[in-house]
């Protein structure tokens, strides 16, 4: 256990900005499971508000895989289930704690939004233990299979299938009593059609950047010989898998 922390918290200040990524994947995850039980329009087309943001956690991790591993993904990944946890316990104690009476009605609706939120949380938990690890996976496996080339298509794919699964999962646990089933899979369509097309139109500010963080860092990780287990945080990189310098 003492190993699996020491793991966790250690390699970051290898890098210059891998430590931002991280910080805004973090931040990004905790927005999302706020905001994600309002329900929000934009154009006639109904999705949760957490819908909106959360595609920046995939765009973060693609980054994050595609420059400087899946390792470093994996630890951003444990570092958003680490401080949700804490979000959660927080928000949990707060709740539970004492009301002065001046208080009592602010605290009843702040008690019955948290309430709401914490069957969206668990929703957001479960989906995001499986969706991302998979859409850094995917990243990792192709960026192989296609040796580096078609970066904004390896983007999209994994986010394809991420999305999907993500979407699925969560308006199964967290939709299902709240709306009829028709309404919750054109809810989960919609969802997934968002995260994927906002993927699509940040790809002509996140394929120049993910070269220019290649670039910055001298850094093109591939992941031949890694453990892919999501319980592993080992950050250990032999060498070679540094292919940088054989682009140059």
């Amino acid at each position: 256990m003492r190993n699996f922390f020491v793991n966790l918290i250690s390699g970051v200040n290898n890098f210059k900005l891998l430590w931002l990524f991280m910080m805004i994947y973090v931040i990004v995850i905790l927005l999302a499971n706020w905001f994600n039980p309002r329900i929000v329009e934009f154009f006639g087309i109904s999705t949760d508000a957490g819908t909106i943001i959360f595609p920046l956690t995939f765009l973060m991790s693609d980054i994050i895989t595609e420059v400087y591993g899946y390792k470093y993904a994996r630890k951003s990944i444990w570092f958003g289930f680490l401080f949700s946890i804490f979000f959660f316990a927080y928000g949990f104690l707060v709740k539970e704690s004492g009301s002065p009476a001046f208080a009592a009605d602010q605290n009843a609706m702040f008690d019955q939004v948290f309430s709401l939120n914490m069957l969206f949380i668990i929703a957001g938990f479960i989906s995001y233990w499986i969706a991302e690890p998979m859409n850094s996976f995917i990243m990792a496996k192709l960026k192989i299979l296609m040796k580096g080339k078609f970066m904004a298509g390896r983007f999209v794919g994994s986010t394809f299938v991420a999305a999907f699964l993500d979407s699925f999962i969560f308006s199964h646990i967290a939709f299902i009593t709240l709306f009829s089933y028709k309404d919750l899979w054109s809810l989960l369509i919609v969802m997934w059609l968002v995260k994927v097309g906002i993927e699509l139109i940040g790809l002509s500010f996140s394929i120049p950047l993910t070269k220019k963080i290649k670039q910055f860092e001298q850094m093109d990780r591939y992941d031949r010989k890694t453990n892919f287990s999501v319980f592993s945080t080992n950050i250990d990189y032999a060498g070679e898998s540094n292919e940088y310098s054989k682009k140059g």
